[in-house]
């Protein structure tokens, strides 16, 4: 095994002409250079150097030796330059996990930002549940998530993580087109029941998985003021649940993230009182490296787009009820 630094003397005396002069630029004595040099030969089983004058050359087995040391002393500065820049420069992996919603919306923007100031960094993302992504950050399995917590059913995250609010956004009723209840500036929660005889919702609700926070959040919310939900549709997808409720068949508690991609004719309802979601940046507090930090400055630096107010549907005619409330109304665009 050759030492870098011997590699580094016979570099040092190909490029300076002499060992006095080589121990001069690496800072040694010539007596220590010339030990290096007398040790490195050994390594190597061959003569490296030979008298010229009064100086010294490389021999041919010195200048082969030399090129390949030339090869290693390169890699090995580069490696010292990226460890270096750590501190300063942003680089390697940053393996990212979020909430779906999050992840096509607030993610997009601040990638596109982090790789424009920093190319070096690697990301990878993964999707994903709250309550799916928090057990491999705190193995160390991922650098950072985008959380979701619902005022109806506040996330309860592990000691040792540092967090940041990104988004706090409402959370509507999305209702079928024609629906009766499109047409209310808003719908009191204990209204929403499943679909029980006189239960002015008519329709089972859609939701994520069982065990997941939008899940988790509706029964808290409902249960909370004596309504048990039927909840007869679990998708991992807000598309996919928005596309039963455009479809007359469901109806769901979306945030407004999730808005964006709504079928026309999706109409959408505050609760009273007001559910929120927010969206937060977690990290653990011992992992929080450069690449994480500028994460989360891109994060909070790149607004996600502005959704607009929940729509109210007009006056209709339709099969859950004889006619609609003829209120004042606006058409909303999804």
């Amino acid at each position: 095994m050759f030492s870098i630094e011997r590699l580094r003397a016979l570099a040092a005396v190909r490029t300076h002409g002499s060992i006095a002069r080589a121990a001069r630029a690496l800072h040694v004595t010539p007596s220590g250079m010339s030990q290096q040099l007398t040790k490195l030969e050994r390594e190597a089983g061959q003569r490296l150097l030979e008298p010229a004058g009064r100086t010294v050359r490389l021999t041919h087995a010195g200048r082969v030796l030399v090129g390949h040391a030339d090869r290693v002393l390169a890699q090995v500065t580069e490696a010292q330059a990226d460890l270096a820049d750590l501190d300063r420069q942003i680089l390697g992996p940053l393996r990212l996990g979020g909430v779906g919603s999050a992840v096509r919306t607030l993610l997009p923007g601040a990638l596109s930002v982090l790789l424009a100031a920093h190319p070096r960094l690697t990301p990878t993302v993964r999707d994903g549940e709250v309550v799916s992504l928090l057990p491999p950050l705190l193995r160390g399995e991922l650098d950072l998530v985008l959380a979701e917590s619902w005022s109806s059913r506040p996330v309860a995250l592990p000691a040792g993580v540092r967090t940041v609010e990104l988004l706090d956004e409402r959370v509507c009723l999305a209702l079928p087109p024609g629906h009766p209840l499109g047409a209310r500036e808003s719908v009191r929660i204990a209204e929403l029941g499943g679909t029980a005889t006189g239960d002015p919702v008519g329709l089972p609700w859609a939701s994520c998985p069982a065990g997941t926070e939008p899940y988790e959040a509706i029964l808290q919310a409902l249960r909370a003021r004596g309504v048990e939900p039927d909840i007869r549709y679990r998708l991992a997808e807000i598309p996919s649940q928005l596309e039963l409720v455009a479809s007359g068949l469901a109806v769901a508690l979306v945030p407004d993230l999730g808005r964006r991609t709504a079928p026309e004719g999706v109409r959408f309802v505050p609760t009273d009182p007001l559910i929120r979601r927010t969206i937060r940046a977690v990290w653990r507090a011992d992992a929080e490296t450069p690449a994480v930090r500028a994460c989360v400055t891109a994060l909070t630096a790149t607004p996600s787009t502005p959704t607009p107010p929940p729509t109210v549907a007009p006056p209709v005619t339709s099969a859950y009820t004889e006619s609609a409330p003829a209120e004042p109304t606006t058409q909303g665009i999804m």
